[in-house]
């Protein structure tokens, strides 16, 4: 590393380090330029070395790498053994630790916005010289700061590895910690993998294949952490990937009723889960109807509800009372003198912190999504008592203070996504990565987070087909936007997932997949079957209905046990 000093450079480095001094609340740190910067080593903040570069922008590179020193765990993200998830696990992270720093000094944010347009700058210049995963990994970061691309990043490969990443990159955004980031970044290079070998069913194929494939680092970077080292992708691994996915489409055709599949999920032979990717989801629908319900539907749909579930319910709130445990929120203006902190009280005279006031956690700390299977074989007497037992869940939890939401999905063939589907055929379009081609999604909110209003329960109806996988998917997206420290989502259904045009086996797998990447995610995953076994094959907590009528308090049941089985979940679950 060779370090460069000038007379102004001086004057320069003397405030840069001041100022990363404050951010970091580390005494110790100094700011250098070198060759190799940007980095951060030990109490180092390492700029890189440009003459062109403005004070807004190096003032950003502080801004960024405090934040870096402050608010992330280096040593989490340098154990990752490929490089490229690790310049993910970086780049989710920096954005999180970012955040962090403009909650607390506003200021920065200008700073970073600088530098932003300052990376810009420098990549668009070298674009044309990068290499395909250099290219994604920056288009990922241009999503996490909600940055446009432009024209010159607007290539085929990259929007559709983009597009088949969404989910992934909606969870990103939402990161708390520098494990997260690492579980995120692995999930995009895993997602990454299954594209260039061709084993998921989405849409990355729909682009120039060529272009994705421009360089070696396709195959190279993105193979699995397990491996630790690069091997190139030879025309027998292309020949085995192809056979791969063959056997997987054949597997899924032989047995399109989806009896005898087991309880594992249907994979291809390099153990790549299979997903379902609609064509578009522009004809998508998702319609609030938290408060539009009829109060006086309403009323007798509560009535009803409590008769069933308030004895239930009042011996949840004891047991949720005996198991709540006090802590401490300390650094308080208000409050209850803290006594560890009189000493700092003494020593410094500008100190005016040194109180502590009371919280009561974890027993409610959880944000709570049930989510409605409304397919058409749910009508009748099924809906009815699903509409019950959502009412009987949404009342209890809302009056213990629960945050919770009832939200309910089916699929319905749409004539605009059909005539949308005809013209992209004809255009010479291949519909064999996808899975959801003439039906569109009609998702519907009954009670938002943020209202305690739940008259809008009372429109729960049945509509007609049930893509489970992408249903969970959105349902968990509007979960995990809930700052809690527990996430619990409870799938009400009567069977296994389906469309009217879509591989049953491959709806499967889709979901199969979605459950095991939201269990990494820390999302607690309970399916109640009505009359039906279905959920015992797909979620890691489940309970069946036999009867109807028992459907509310069977719910509500296995809902009591998961809210009050937290200390074995803070045991089992990774980081905590």
């Amino acid at each position: 590393m060779t370090a460069h000093s000038t007379a102004p450079d001086d004057v320069m480095l003397t405030h840069l380090s001041r100022l990363a001094r404050t951010l970091t609340g580390n005494q110790g740190v100094e700011v250098v330029f070198a060759d190799d910067g940007p980095a951060l080593r030990d109490n180092r903040i390492v700029l890189p070395i440009a003459h062109d570069m403005s004070t807004a922008s190096m003032t950003g590179y502080v801004d960024l790498l405090a934040a870096r020193a402050r608010f992330s765990d280096t040593n989490v993200i340098a154990r990752l053994t490929s490089p490229v998830a690790q310049r993910l696990a970086q780049a989710i992270d920096d954005r999180r630790a970012s955040r962090q720093l403009v909650a607390r000094y506003p200021g920065a944010a200008s700073f970073l916005s600088a530098l932003r347009v300052e990376m810009q700058r420098v990549v668009s210049a070298r674009w044309s010289k990068l290499d395909w995963q250099d290219k994604l990994i920056w288009r990922v970061e241009r999503t996490l700061w909600d940055e446009a691309p432009v024209p010159v990043e607007m290539d085929s490969s990259l929007n559709a590895a983009l597009s088949s990443c969404g989910d992934v990159l909606e969870q990103a955004r939402t990161v708390e910690s520098s494990n997260d980031s690492v579980r995120m970044a692995r999930l995009l290079v895993e997602r990454i993998r299954a594209l260039a070998a061709g084993d998921v069913n989405n849409m990355m194929f729909t682009a120039n294949a060529n272009s994705m494939l421009d360089s070696t680092a396709v195959s190279d970077e993105f193979e699995s952490e397990e491996s630790g080292s690069a091997t190139h992708t030879s025309s027998s691994d292309t020949t085995s990937s192809a056979s791969s996915l063959a056997q997987t489409q054949s597997d899924a055709t032989a047995d399109p009723s989806g009896e005898g599949t087991g309880s594992a999920p249907r994979m291809s032979s390099q153990n790549r889960p299979v997903f379902s990717v609609p064509v578009t989801t522009q004809f998508d629908v998702v319609t609030d109807l938290t408060g539009q319900g009829d109060p006086v539907s309403w009323r007798k749909l509560r009535g009803a509800a409590r008769a069933q579930t308030e004895p239930l319910k009042a011996r949840l709130e004891r047991a949720l009372k005996a198991d709540e445990q006090t802590h401490w929120r300390r650094e308080q203006e208000r409050g209850e003198l803290d006594r560890p902190s009189l000493v700092r009280l003494a020593t410094s005279p500008g100190y005016r912190t040194p109180f502590r006031t009371r919280r009561i956690r974890p027993g409610r700390d959880a944000a709570i999504v049930v989510l409605i299977d409304r397919s058409g074989s749910m009508s009748g007497r099924k809906i009815e008592l699903a509409r019950l037992c959502a009412a009987a869940l949404a009342d209890a939890l809302t009056q213990l203070g629960f945050a919770s939401e009832v939200l309910g999905y089916s699929s319905i063939e749409d004539a605009a996504m059909r005539e949308f589907h005809q013209r992209w055929l004809a255009e010479g379009n291949s519909p064999k990565h996808y899975n959801r081609f003439v039906e569109r999604l009609d998702l519907q909110v009954y009670k938002r987070f943020d209202s305690d209003n739940l008259c809008g329960l009372a429109c729960i109806e049945c509509g007609h087909e049930n893509p489970d996988g992408e249903a969970l998917s959105w349902a968990a997206t509007r979960l995990l936007e809930q700052r809690a420290h527990r996430h619990i989502l409870m799938v009400l259904s009567d069977g296994y997932p389906a469309t009217g045009d879509g591989n049953p086996a491959i709806l499967r797998t889709d979901l199969r997949a979605r459950v095991d990447a939201l269990r990494e995610r820390g999302v607690e995953l309970i399916g109640v079957g009505i009359l039906d076994d279905a959920v015992e094959a797909f979620y890691p907590t489940s309970s069946v209905v036999e009867q109807l009528q028992d459907l509310p308090g069977a719910a509500f049941n296995v809902l009591s046990r998961t809210l009050l089985n937290h200390r074995e979940w803070m045991l089992e679950r990774p980081g905590v």
